[in-house]
């Protein structure tokens, strides 16, 4: 697969995402549900902790990934849904430290599936 990132400004990058990005020669897309800081019986984990909750988002979805032979540098596209976008943006090291610069759409909502949930991300990967 190749991909090529679009970003006709610099600014993006400074956040660690890509305006677009064009994938050619891809054999296969996953389109993964939105992950949550979950345990392995479904019970949200972490209430009140945005840091430890984005790293057991990356623990369930490297999970995912590995399960359908993914790996995180396949992730292209992530949506990023959460209760506090001030504590999100206050951790988004976490995220840039392990995407490389996928395309990226954030929203804050009122709530999640679960109220103990402060953020959830559907990402979709590509090989």
């Amino acid at each position: 697969m190749e991909q090529e990132r679009v970003n006709p400004w610099e600014w993006q990058s400074e956040m660690g995402y890509s305006q677009a990005i064009e994938v050619r020669q891809s054999d296969r897309v996953l389109y993964c549900a939105g992950q949550t800081s979950m345990d392995s019986e479904g019970n949200p984990v972490y209430p009140g902790d945005i840091r430890a909750q984005i790293n057991k988002y990356f623990d369930n979805i490297n999970q995912v990934l590995t399960n359908a032979d993914f790996k995180l540098a396949d992730v292209v596209q992530i949506d990023c849904y959460t209760t506090d976008v001030n504590g999100l943006f206050e951790h988004w090291d976490l995220i840039t430290d392990r995407l490389e610069q996928p395309t990226c759409t954030l929203l804050g909502v009122e709530r999640l599936a679960f109220p103990e949930l402060l953020v959830e991300i559907k990402p979709t990967a590509m090989r």
